[in-house]
């Protein structure tokens, strides 16, 4: 196994070890008696010995040398260490691609960008870990979640850059996934962050690890899916015919079909956003995932998990979203314990950094993930 190039210092070696208990930079110099500046110092040291640029890089890199203890962590999978090579399309040279392998042998790919405390974003749909950067739909998503933490995002299953040929897309494997890359990485607490159909996800995961979720910012989400709501049967004969769409007309070269469900998701878009969403249902995945998962987020309920959530959780839901009804949104929120709901003014599934909603989104997000930023 490949050691450092310059040996960790007994100080650097107890600093590690704290910074993987989950300590801030505060509390790791209260307990050492030392000043701020001074672990900062020591924090640099480390990152530069060890070949990465931020903390949780730091302990995924140390877990894997043995330099810290993993007793009392839970044991990481391997995954893939190897820096990705770097693409000359890339805008974010920061952000490392790693791979872990879920429950049933498939790979994981899972992305780790910027510097502060962690923030675990949930995998969701029509990801791309490399294209997202890139993407007018998704870059100012990542922009502000990496504006003061290091950001863990994954592609989904079936997505991306993690396998498409997974037998398994169930609403469970998604729950398990997430729990193969946080432990791959060796963080212990952390605030979520997801959106649409992964807002589910978040809430299992959050009800089952109590222990490790120490927030929760949900967007456009709901707790039960298509099917598990009070439909008409014009309602259920119109998401069957987007079903039925979906599978002859996702994958093919003429984008009419990609075009109409975009407008679905985003009603108030400009025709570049409207064309990188197009362009991301086609790079992300194929056509018979995502039928797959569209008829798996149909039959998703967290009712009852979301209920058992103990982390304090803000709910930021357009008031026009045409995908996840506004409803849905509020009814998730009075079944959280406490949670706090922000309505949007906007009638886009995910809001867009030119609309006045995203202001108040990102007012909203960063008071609230303000208490993990040490």
């Amino acid at each position: 196994m490949e050691t450092p190039q310059e040996p960790l210092t007994e100080r650097e070696i107890g600093i590690l070890e704290r910074l993987a208990d989950g300590l801030s930079d505060q509390e790791i110099a209260d307990a050492l008696y030392l000043s701020l500046n001074t672990i900062k110092w020591h924090n640099r040291q480390i990152y530069s010995k060890l070949g990465v640029r931020n903390r949780i890089q730091a302990i995924a890199q140390a877990r894997l040398l043995g330099l810290v203890d993993t007793e009392t962590a839970p044991s990481p999978p391997p995954f893939q260490a190897q820096r990705e090579p770097r693409s000359p399309h890339r805008p974010n040279p920061d952000q490392r691609v790693y791979f872990t392998r879920g429950f049933d042998g498939t790979q994981i790919a899972f992305g780790v960008a910027g510097d502060g405390p962690p923030l675990v974003k949930v995998a969701n749909y029509m990801s791309h870990l490399e294209h997202d950067w890139n993407s007018p739909v998704w870059r100012h998503w990542l922009e502000e979640l990496t504006r003061a933490h290091t950001l863990i995002h994954a592609d989904e299953r079936g997505c991306g850059l993690s396998d498409w040929d997974a037998a398994d897309l169930s609403f469970e494997a998604w729950v398990r996934d997430l729990e193969a890359v946080v432990d791959a990485v060796g963080v212990r607490r952390f605030p979520l962050f997801a959106m649409s159909q992964a807002c589910a996800v978040a809430v299992a995961y959050a009800a089952r690890h109590p222990e490790r979720v120490s927030r929760m910012a949900l967007h456009g989400g709901y707790a039960r899916g298509w099917l598990k709501r009070n439909l008409s049967p014009e309602q259920i004969e119109e998401e069957n015919l987007m079903i039925g769409l979906m599978r002859v007309g996702w994958g093919r070269e003429n984008p009419a079909f990609r075009q109409v469900f975009a407008l679905q998701l985003f009603p108030e878009a400009s025709p570049d956003e409207l064309r990188a969403l197009e362009t991301a249902m086609r790079l992300s995945l194929p056509p018979e995932n995502a039928v797959r998962l569209e008829r798996e987020m149909h039959r998703v309920d967290v009712a009852d998990a979301a209920q058992h959530v103990l982390a304090p959780t803000l709910i930021l839901h357009s008031h026009g979203d045409e995908a996840v009804p506004f409803q849905e949104g509020r009814l998730l929120a009075s079944l959280i314990p406490n949670a706090q709901f922000v309505p949007l003014e906007s009638k886009n599934h995910l809001v867009t950094r030119h609309e006045p909603a995203w202001a108040k989104l990102t007012e909203a997000l960063r008071r609230f993930l303000a208490v993990e930023v040490k």
